[in-house]
């Protein structure tokens, strides 16, 4: 092989920035600097010289964005800033509503503190039709990108989100901050999208239904490959950034600013953004929008309203799924008629009555429609709604269908006007409807229906996530008595789970397995999976921060709880009220009993673990296929001493584990001059309690 010489490095630093360049150009600003032939042309040239100097390969390497292997699997991972959805508005009327809420929260007037503005603008933008990303950006590299999940976790894609042309592999900024956290919406247009289809039909593959399914699902490709033919694009909208960066950027104070520095960055960002003074300067957007959104490329289902202070938006916060300062005028959705053949009574697991449309099937929006939510009684009353009639159905949100009005002059004769029944449907014991709640309820604490939904709740991937326990064989639990309580479920054992239907010594062994692998999930998950109304997944998070035991929380008053940032009064009184309830008292008592974690743990809480942490303090990267372990084993492992695992090779790595076939990692390792470990000396170590 010939020596690389400085006239070679430089050459190839060269074509990177040239290549960067035009792509930016072509793809972010749509205004091409550069032939295709040329482009292809010294592309190719770059791929050469990489492939006889592969020490020339640097992350942000326009050749880089499409991985030579398919991933085996997606890797799920934390966000470091969750991923809140947004609250909706299908109307002018819910959104001076939204207004009404977060000026209650914070009174404007000339008197408010310094951070408080006197005025309010609101930043409109288009809301893209397509799946939320999360990019992670380290001294201006892209390291990690990551689906929205459930807020908190979601999968790490980063492959995938390199071959986006529209997203930067590497900032255009000279000194980046640390660390930046970039979100957007990935997107198909329509005419990628109906071409995609085109070549399904001519391959005999069934045709996707819509962009954004289509965008959702090649985010979840395993190979890269296809990922680029399908040309997805990408608008940025938000980004976070750490503290510790230089003053001009830590001055931004508006959500305009966000954006445009999002420009500078290198992204791609929605040009249809507008500033309005007001809410009828929204409704005007809106309403424009409404009819040109037609003439787009690209599908969007409505106006995301937001805040343009960023003081004013972090004094707002969050409630349990939102941010307040933030919400989706979504545009009316596609509506069908079709006929009511019958209302059947769900009952959840808070003891709610919900009827439910059971109608004759009918496609709507990309999908087959046979059920709708028809909501409660109030909105039952106000439909009128009689079995047999012609109901027209949308899709609130574009997901959840719901009957939106029916037809009465097309009534048969003999139609039956349809009524909340007195009783519970599961229980037979009588219901209720507190004067100011929509909902009727059932108030029974023993009812199946609220015993089954507590125990799918609790088990649930996002709360103590045991495997095995779904749904057929709750009903069997719950049906036989064999389970009447959450704390119930600690006391099975082989031999009782045997005696239900289906249930064979194996099965009912690895159920009790998991089962007792779900005392040691973390606190957090503990308590969103105790199904405390309001309390979610990321609001359990934040009170877990606060109360580090579930004595400080039952201890705590609502004034204490709401102190905590992003947590209202709803919540706070929520949590104080049912701590309060001396059976929801005897729960807490008998899980604790059980061992199930009730605290959040620490290293001196266990004085074996503090010893075995030998690890503590260093951090790992896996590369390659490791020759016994899978991935997540050898990352439990590690963490289990104490280490720490990333995703990505840096400069503070301290040790790469290399398997078969490892990537660009071990590159990236041999330059920076990482330590290398096989699985066997990282087994040895890890058998010999020391480094």
């Amino acid at each position: 092989m010939a020596k690389l010489t400085p006239e070679l490095e430089q050459h190839a630093q060269q074509l990177r920035q040239k290549l960067q360049e035009a792509g930016y150009a072509y793809y972010v600003l749509d205004n091409p600097i550069m032939e295709d032939t040329v482009y292809d042309r010294l592309i190719r040239e770059l791929q050469e010289l990489e492939t006889q100097y592969p020490q020339l390969v640097v992350p942000d390497s326009p050749t880089q964005r499409v991985g030579e292997k398919p991933a085996t699997k997606f890797i799920s991972i934390e966000h470091n800033i969750p991923l809140y959805s947004l609250e909706n508005a299908f109307n002018i009327e819910e959104l001076k509503n939204w207004q009404e809420r977060w000026q209650r929260q914070i009174t404007i007037d000339p008197h408010s503190d310094k951070d408080t503005p006197t005025t309010v603008d609101y930043v409109c933008e288009l809301k893209i039709d397509g799946s939320a990303l999360a990019l992670t950006y380290e001294n201006g590299l892209l390291v990690r990108g990551a689906t929205r999940g459930d807020g908190i976790t979601g999968e790490d894609i980063t492959q995938n989100v390199k071959t986006i042309k529209s997203i930067p592999l590497k900032l255009k900024i000279d000194n980046p901050p640390s660390i930046i956290e970039v979100r957007g919406e990935a997107f198909l247009s329509i005419n990628v999208f109906e071409s995609i289809n085109i070549e399904r039909e001519k391959i005999g593959e069934p045709p996707f239904a819509n962009p954004r399914n289509s965008a959702a699902g090649t985010l979840r490709q395993l190979d890269s490959k296809i990922v680029a033919q399908r040309r997805l694009d990408f608008f940025a909208y938000t980004l976070y950034i750490k503290s510790e960066i230089n003053s001009e950027l830590s001055q931004l104070s508006t959500q305009w600013q966000y954006l445009e520095l999002l420009q500078k960055l290198g992204f791609k960002v929605n040009p249809h953004r507008q500033i309005c003074s007001s809410l009828n300067e929204v409704q005007k957007y809106y309403q424009y929008w409404d009819t040109e959104r037609k003439n787009l490329p690209y599908l969007t289902d409505g106006v995301v309203v937001k805040l343009n202070s960023l003081p004013l938006q972090k004094k707002l916060g969050f409630t349990q799924k939102f941010p307040r300062w933030a919400i989706a005028l979504k545009y009316p959705a596609e509506e069908v008629p079709t006929i009511v053949e019958a209302v059947t009574i769900q009952v959840g697991r808070t003891g709610a009555l919900t009827p439910v449309a059971e109608l004759k099937p009918v496609q709507l929006a990309g999908t087959t429609v046979q059920r709708a939510s028809l909501h409660n009684s109030d909105r039952l009353a106000e439909l009128n709604l009689h079995i047999g009639d012609t109901a027209i159905v949308r899709k609130a949100g574009e997901i959840i269908p719901e009957v939106v009005r029916v037809l009465p002059e097309l009534r048969p004769t003999n139609a039956q006007l349809f009524q909340m029944p007195s009783h519970c449907p599961e229980c037979g014991q009588p219901v209720v409807k507190p004067n100011d709640e929509a909902v009727t309820r059932c108030i029974n604490s023993s009812c199946p229906a609220i015993l089954r939904g507590s125990l799918l709740h609790w088990a649930s991937r996002g709360a103590l996530d045991i495997n095995g326990l779904g749904e057929k064989l709750v009903q069997q639990m719950v049906n036989s008595g064999l389970v009447e309580s959450v704390a119930d479920l600690y006391d099975l054992t082989v031999e009782s789970l045997t005696s239900l239907e289906r249930m064979g010594q194996k099965s009912a062994s690895k159920l009790v397995d998991a089962i007792a692998t779900s005392k040691s999930k973390s606190w957090a998950r503990v308590l969103y999976g105790l199904g405390i109304r309001h309390v979610g997944s990321v609001n359990a998070e934040l009170l877990t921060q606060k109360f580090s035991s579930v004595g400080q929380l039952a201890q705590a008053k609502a004034t204490d709880i709401e102190a905590v940032y992003g947590i209202g009064p709803e919540i706070s009184q929520s949590v104080e009220q049912w701590f309060q309830v001396s059976a929801n008292q005897e729960l807490v008592k008998r899980l604790n009993n059980a061992g199930v974690t009730m605290e959040v743990r620490t290293d001196t809480d266990n004085v074996a673990k503090e010893q075995s942490a030998f690890l503590a303090g260093k951090t790992f990267v896996l590369t390659g296929t490791l020759p016994t372990l899978k991935r997540d084993e050898a990352k439990s492992l590690i963490e289990t001493a104490g280490g720490k695992v990333t995703s990505t090779v840096s400069s503070k790595t301290d040790f790469v584990v290399v398997g078969k076939d490892p990537g660009s990692k071990l590159q990236k390792a041999e330059k920076l001059g990482i330590d290398q470990l096989s699985e066997a000396q990282l087994l040895g170590i890890l058998e010999g309690g020391r480094l």
